[in-house]
Order: C-alpha cells, then sequence, then structure tokens
C-alpha cells in the first residue's frame, strides 16, 4: 500500500507479521474465522482499492426491484466479524444499527489520527448520531513496544467508559510526537477522565488487556491487512485514511442495500 492510502507497518516492529498475501517467516497457531472468510481475504488487497476508486460503489447497484445485489467489493463472510456487543466500550452506536464499521487503527499511526481527527467525527454526527452506523474500534499496533502500550492503555480506559475519551486525546494533533511512555499514558488517561488511574495502570498491564489486543490484532492479520487505518464496512473493506465522501459512499450503498434486503423483491417484506 502507498503512503498516500495508509501508513505502512513498520519491518523493524516487533508486533509485525506477514500478510495473506506474502510469505510467512514464522509458523503460528492458524487464526480461524472460517474458510470462506480466508477466501474474502485472499482478494482484499485488491478489492479495498477497487472499493475506494472514485465512482466504484454506485448507488444503482444497491437494489432495483426485482432483485437486491450488494455494493461492488462486498464480502458477505466479512460482514460476521461485527461484533455488535451492546457492551463493548470500544464500540460505539446502536449494537443493531443496520450498518458495522470496523476500524483497525495504531495510536502511532499518522494516517490513523487524520481520519479520527477530520473525517470519524463527521461520520458519527451524520450517521452514528442518526442510528445508521456502529463505529467497532480493533488495536491494530505495528510499531512496536510504544503502540502496543497505548492499545493496552486504551483498553483499560474503555474499562472505566472512557475510551472513546481518552482516543481523541491520543489522536489530538501533536499528541503522537509525545510518545506513549507509562506517565503519558496516565497523563492521557486523567486528560481523558478517567476516575480510577490506579486501576488504569493495572489494568493496562494485566493479562486481560494484552488478550483482548492480540485478539482484536490476530483478526486484522488473519485477514491480510498489513496496514493501518484499514476498515471493514458491512464485509467491504477500504484502506488508509480515504476522503469523507469514500466513506460516507459505502455507509449509505450499505445502508440502502440493508433496507432493500429487508424490503424484499418489489417491497413484499420477504
Amino acid at each position: 500500500m502507498s503512503k498516500s492510502q495508509g501508513t505502512p507497518a513498520s519491518k523493524s516492529s516487533k508486533s509485525s507479521k506477514p500478510s495473506k498475501f506474502g510469505k510467512s517467516t514464522k509458523s503460528k497457531k492458524p487464526f480461524v474465522i472460517g474458510a470462506a472468510v480466508v477466501a474474502a481475504a485472499v482478494v482484499l488487497g485488491v478489492a479495498s482499492y477497487q472499493a475506494t476508486s472514485p465512482g466504484s460503489g454506485t448507488k444503482s447497484a444497491a437494489a432495483s426491484s426485482d432483485a437486491v445485489e450488494p455494493p461492488a467489493g462486498t464480502f458477505p463472510e466479512l460482514e460476521k466479524l461485527a461484533r455488535r456487543d451492546s457492551k463493548d466500550p470500544l464500540a460505539q452506536g446502536r449494537a443493531d444499527a443496520p450498518v458495522v464499521m470496523i476500524e483497525y487503527a495504531d495510536f502511532k499511526c499518522s494516517y490513523c489520527g487524520k481520519f479520527a481527527r477530520d473525517t470519524e467525527p463527521a461520520l458519527v454526527k451524520k450517521y452514528v448520531d442518526a442510528g445508521t452506523l456502529r463505529i467497532e474500534w480493533r488495536n491494530m499496533p505495528i510499531f512496536g513496544a510504544e503502540s502496543e502500550a497505548a492499545a493496552r492503555a486504551a483498553w483499560a480506559a474503555g474499562q472505566q467508559g472512557r475510551f472513546w475519551q481518552f482516543h481523541t486525546a491520543a489522536y489530538a494533533k501533536g499528541a503522537k510526537e509525545k510518545g506513549f511512555g507509562k506517565d503519558r499514558l496516565r497523563e492521557l488517561a486523567q486528560e481523558a477522565g478517567v476516575a480510577d488511574l490506579d486501576r488504569f495502570a493495572r489494568d493496562a498491564d494485566g493479562d486481560a488487556a494484552k488478550a483482548a489486543v492480540k485478539k482484536d490484532q490476530d483478526e486484522a492479520y488473519g485477514l491480510g491487512a498489513t496496514s493501518t487505518p484499514s476498515f471493514v464496512v458491512n464485509g467491504r473493506p477500504l484502506a488508509g485514511a480515504q476522503p469523507l465522501d469514500t466513506f460516507a459512499q459505502a455507509i449509505d450503498d450499505a445502508a440502502e442495500y440493508k433496507a432493500a434486503r429487508t424490503a424484499g423483491p418489489k417491497g413484499t417484506g420477504k
């Protein structure tokens, strides 16, 4: 992926793993989502570019009076990755929202920060607040120890209901340049309004945080994602910090397709 699409994984990162598209240099316990998802992941890279190219996702593909076709670049099996857990502190929006956008991101990623500051707030205002969109965050630390520490700290903030506030503080302009050492992470937690900072520190260093981050990271690598940010919108992969209009088009297409499927052929409701 080019830098214009997203931030590539650092080869020197200890957390970096081989993509499904390349040769694996390590023998790892296989990540199992299902054969259909793995098959879809083989074309994830190509599909992400097709799905984000101008004019590729047209509204006319969402539905017709006689048949309902999924938007271009959609893989139904990838839609099953949405957890839709109403108690998930790393998600925002209704659990039953028609569209779920999964975001795989790293707090040290400049493009992730750009998306968080310039694009995501508009999506929240237009789609999440209206009940159309749910955003589910997945930690994908790829830039070494500080990325991993920030991911675990964000998870820990979420245990006290302050994940999105921590997310905002960590992605504020200039925040990344200050690093994500232990003292700095505590400052960010305080800025985010985390009430019990001692518990926050314990949670961030605990096994549960490590397991949660690894689960998200394994999911991303299992799909062949090698850079951040990466997204899946109702089974449609999007690569990089794309323009707002690209996300809006993908969400609109997904919502229209979902509505058309619910209505059934010729509005019969079947």
